[in-house]
């Protein structure tokens, strides 16, 4: 069928829903398994819904559904990938079809990294009032059966909510079964997925007009209270920020309010200009949604686009609390789910360019520190899979070594760690630095909940013990300790813990010899694992009756 395969290539393809008659009979089917999200929601630390600020990012792109529909990936040059995961808190796949189901391959990268991704409904224009006027002015029963099915929807793609907007008007009766709807839409996703959430766009008000507020106010008040939170419209200023966060009280990290990155109508800044909006926002202490950074792609070009993408979250970070990984193992080779080539083991495979998002590998942080550091994507050359990560770097004069935080950790450390880290050293004097890993620590039973960028100094600090050769027992999983090859280097690191957390990894460049002139340094990170000794060592799952289905022999 043409909504799950293409029909030039008869691949399979992310779909979505038009109208009421599609959404109510939608039910899952055999053709569906490939839009089956598989990767569940990694756990991060703080909590989703822990008290601080949150970060939203609403992806609206030409349209959607455009080479990200193809679940299994595409030969597109140049295409868009999000990579700053770490800063921020909820995805949400953003088109003008009724039903939004986000494309799989969003979902998986998303969760991999530990957000959660929303699918929209959406009604609009005269089209938009005939089909609230079907399913809202209908009763219980007619609402009731929406929720159901978007509930179900959400539960078996495997994503985590919905965004709901409202944008015509409605009548009377309409209007008045709107905040049932949207309490019976919340406990159903609720209910059906676990940390689901449902977010009501500021649009129509309590008298059925279709008039944006830019705040929480009396007017759109019930909304919010039926469901987990309210995305504002864009052109707000100062005051009705002010005025927001009073009337929401204790619930004002689910205020997500809105800034168009491409700055439409009266804002205070979008664009590069974004970080003026944002800070305005969190000394109100309320959530932020941005909406279209995608700008950075259309607006500025696909050219230098993972350049200019870097430029763009970094002059936002400071107003982004990160989250932490909590479980182990890490492992990521920092692969951004595209490439303009294949590589395996350092070898360029398979020469042309690929995008499968599916594909990409868990996420660092991007630390930038004016003049002295960059961290970027590097395409050219890459351990495994299309990409690197790059840091570039000068050690200041008489200062020896430069540490550049990769991970931001929160878990109880395991007794004893095993670490693995690829690298290769660029420019012209690349034996004058060695690399090597960091992890800091804290005394176990210091729990803190808040942004972790204002956790107090770790009271540990340790370099792993370097391994010569791998033990016994984990030889073949940690092969990467004697396997550099193509200029790679490979290392392989053991450390024992006693009672603490896991706070930190770092990549330390060091320089050889002192210097009284600073030394710039280029270093290229192919892979990085952190693995608990002990289950590493427990033998593996033993695989029992395996099936294949649709198999397509071509």
């Amino acid at each position: 069928p043409a909504r799950y395969f293409d029909t030039k290539t008869t691949e399979p393809i992310s779909f979505f829903l038009s109208g009421l008659e599609e959404l109510l009979a939608w039910q899952p089917n055999s053709d569906d398994e490939f839009n089956v999200s598989a990767v569940p929601l990694a756990k991060r630390q703080p909590p989703l819904l822990s008290r601080r600020p949150r970060t939203l990012v609403c992806h609206d792109m030409r349209g959607g559904y455009l080479e990200d529909r193809f679940i299994q990936g595409s030969a597109t040059r140049n295409p868009y990938v999000f990579y700053h995961w770490r800063y921020i808190d909820i995805f949400v796949y953003f088109s003008h079809h009724t039903v939004t189901i986000p494309p799989v391959v969003w979902t998986n990268a998303a969760h991999r990294n530990s957000v959660p991704v929303l699918g929209t409904f959406i009604t609009e224009w005269t089209d938009g009032e005939k089909l609230c006027e079907a399913f809202l002015a209908g009763g219980e029963e007619a609402y009731g059966a929406v929720a159901e099915q978007l509930a179900r929807i959400a539960q078996h793609y495997r994503f985590d909510g919905w965004l709901v907007n409202i944008e015509n008007k409605l009548s009377a009766a309409a209007v008045g079964n709107l905040p049932l709807f949207l309490r019976e839409l919340t406990a159903r996703v609720h209910s059906a997925v676990p940390g689901g959430l449902v977010i009501w766009y500021d649009s129509v008000l309590k008298d059925g007009t279709l008039r944006w507020q830019n705040e929480l106010n009396d007017q759109n008040r019930m909304f919010f209270d039926a469901c987990d939170g309210l995305f504002t419209n864009y052109n707000w200023k100062e005051e009705q920020l002010e005025r927001t966060q009073r009337l929401a009280g204790p619930r004002q990290n689910d205020i997500y309010v809105g800034v168009d990155v491409f700055a439409r109508g009266d804002v205070i800044g979008g664009g590069f200009d974004t970080y003026k909006s944002l800070r305005l926002i969190r000394q109100y202490g309320l959530s932020a949604a941005i909406f279209a950074p995608g700008w950075v792609y259309e607006h500025l070009g696909k050219e230098n686009f993972l350049q200019n993408e870097n430029r763009f979250w970094g002059s936002l970070a400071e107003y982004l609390p990160t989250h932490s990984i909590c479980t182990l193992p890490l492992t990521t080779s920092f692969s951004l789910g595209m490439g303009n080539s294949t590589f395996l083991d350092g070898k360029d495979e398979e020469s042309g360019p690929w995008y499968d998002l599916s594909a990409q590998d868990i996420q660092p942080l991007y630390p930038e520190y004016q003049g002295m550091l960059s961290t970027s994507c590097c395409l050219q050359d890459a351990w495994c899979g299309g990409s690197s990560l790059q840091l570039q770097g000068t050690i200041p004069p008489g200062e020896e070594r430069v540490a550049i935080r990769l991970f931001s950790l929160q878990m109880p450390a395991p007794p004893k760690l095993f670490l693995t880290l690829l690298y290769k050293l660029e420019g012209p004097q690349p034996d004058d630095f060695t690399v090597a890993l960091e992890v800091t620590t804290w005394d176990s039973g210091i729990c803190f909940e808040g942004n972790p960028t204002s956790l107090p100094e770790p009271n540990g600090r340790y370099h792993p013990r370097f391994l010569p050769a791998p033990p016994p027992g984990l030889a073949k999983l940690l092969a990467a300790c004697h396997r550099g090859s193509h200029g790679w280097t490979s290392r392989c690191y053991e450390l024992e813990l006693q009672a603490c957390s896991l706070r930190d990894l770092s990549v330390i460049v060091s320089r050889q010899q002192p210097s009284p002139q600073e030394t710039s340094f280029t270093c290229l990170l192919g892979e990085v694992r952190v693995l608990d000794t002990a289950s590493v060592a427990a033998s593996p799952v033993q695989v029992h009756s395996v099936t294949a289905s649709q198999l397509w022999w071509q």
